[in-house]
């Protein structure tokens, strides 16, 4: 027994040594690590963040930083200071951007006075964005996907989405595309490539950036998503998702911000406290622009970089364009609440994007003032004709509510729907069953 505790005694004796050693050991090498990591310009080795050591404590501010940079082609009177940034377009593509943001600036004006009429229920007009819309549309290519906000009408216009297509999606009749399932200026296209619309603000950055890793895992893929929102959406919890998703899987889409200045009668200033959303795109580890969304020209050859980037890096772009909501959010506001009149007719006149664009075109000798009359005239004609076939055409049958969802309709949905249809059946006299297809 007694050998047993001198043995036990010898070995601790032995691993007391050892640990003493192994913890000199130790001690030198943190000794020696700390001596060659306090230089300023050793970068650090944390998993989290590449970054030199500094020895000097200091808060930084986001205001240490300079404001991103806002990229304009045209000024104010449309004309070009710098011309290795025309974009030498030819005479019939920039007439065709003009048409379209003329063709729509008509279409919202008689669609809103519609829905102030009660012959539609609601409406989103598009002033004072048009440029954003058409130079983004007119520098992209028709496969690429499409995942719009509710804004983004232009981008339809550009597409060839016709005056019927419009104006069936916001009567709900048979002829819409969506079977009346959704609210007015929801719109869709499989056709154009154009994501339907929800309302639920940001719902659509998640999915367009799923969308764009889709399109990544394609052999030669040659297509990117480009996804539309605005600076009050960008304040959801799915934005912020989106954009760590973009940039960690690397995902080939344009995140496209349509700062208008206002979320609703919310203001930017009351939105976000720092440099927009183009400066967010760094702290995810994105590539960024910021643009003058008033001007067609600079849009579109932003629109053409970035598309370039995001093909050839397969990596996100986050692309701001500011501008100026010069309607009401929607025929639910009344704007003139929270904002000036005269604040709103500076963006009007001079500051609109169709200004800019005409003032460039008069001095190329493109423009010609009668032919312009003419061609609004036209539309005018045609989307008041369009509205008196529209409103007359049916709805769709009622149970289309139940239909489109599940390949096959499960049968608590059978149940429901056998329900309701002898409800109508037993009450006809109460529904207006003959506005609606059989």
């Amino acid at each position: 027994m007694s050998l047993i505790r001198q043995t036990l005694k010898h070995f601790a004796r032995i691993n007391g040594i050892l640990a003493k050693r192994l913890l000199s050991l130790d001690n030198a090498n943190v000794q020696n690590r700390y001596n060659n990591s306090t230089s300023t310009d050793d970068p650090s080795q944390f998993p989290g963040a590449k970054a030199p050591f500094v020895s000097n404590l200091k808060l930084i501010e986001h205001t240490d930083y300079d404001a991103i940079p806002i990229y304009r082609v045209m000024d104010s009177d449309g004309y070009i200071s710098d011309v290795s940034q025309d974009p030498q377009l030819s005479k019939e593509v920039v007439q065709k951007m003009f048409n379209d943001m003329v063709q729509l600036n008509t279409m919202d004006k008689i669609l809103y006075e519609s829905q102030r009429q009660g012959r539609i229920s609601f409406y989103m007009t598009n002033f004072g964005e048009e440029a954003s819309h058409i130079g983004s549309a007119a520098a992209l290519e028709m496969r690429d996907l499409i995942y719009g906000q509710y804004r983004e009408a232009g981008v339809l216009v550009w597409r060839g989405f016709r005056i019927d297509q419009f104006i069936d999606q916001c009567y709900g009749n048979c002829d819409d595309d969506g079977r009346g399932k959704q609210m007015p200026v929801h719109y869709g296209s499989k056709e154009l490539n154009f994501v339907t619309i929800s309302s639920p603000l940001s719902t659509q950055m998640p999915q367009a950036v799923g969308a764009a890793y889709a399109m990544k895992l394609r052999p030669n893929n040659d297509a990117c998503v480009v996804c539309y929102f605005g600076e009050g959406a960008a304040s959801e919890g799915d934005a912020h998702a989106a954009f760590n998703f973009a940039a960690t899987l690397q995902c080939p889409v344009i995140m496209f911000c349509r700062n208008n200045g206002f979320a609703i009668s919310t203001p930017s200033h009351e939105q976000y406290n720092g440099d927009g959303i183009a400066a967010r795109a760094h702290g995810y580890g994105m590539a960024t622009i910021r643009v003058d969304g008033t001007d067609v020209f600079a849009v579109y050859n932003a629109m053409k970089l970035a598309r370039k980037y995001v093909l050839r890096e397969n990596k996100p772009v986050v692309f701001e364009a500011m501008a100026y909501r010069v309607g009401h959010h929607s025929t639910s506001d009344d704007s003139t609440a929270y904002r000036s009149v005269d604040e709103v007719e500076v963006w009007n006149s001079k500051e609109h994007p169709l200004s800019k664009l005409k003032s460039y075109m008069v001095r190329k000798g493109w423009f010609n003032e009668n032919d312009e009359k003419e061609f609004v005239k036209d539309v005018r004609k045609k989307v008041l004709k369009q509205i008196n076939v529209s409103e007359k055409k049916l709805k769709p049958n009622w149970k289309e509510m139940f239909e489109g969802v599940y390949s096959e309709i499960p049968a608590h949905l059978k149940e429901q729907m056998k329900e309701l249809e002898s409800h109508i059946n037993t009450h006809r006299n109460h529904y207006p069953v003959k506005n609606f297809q059989e």
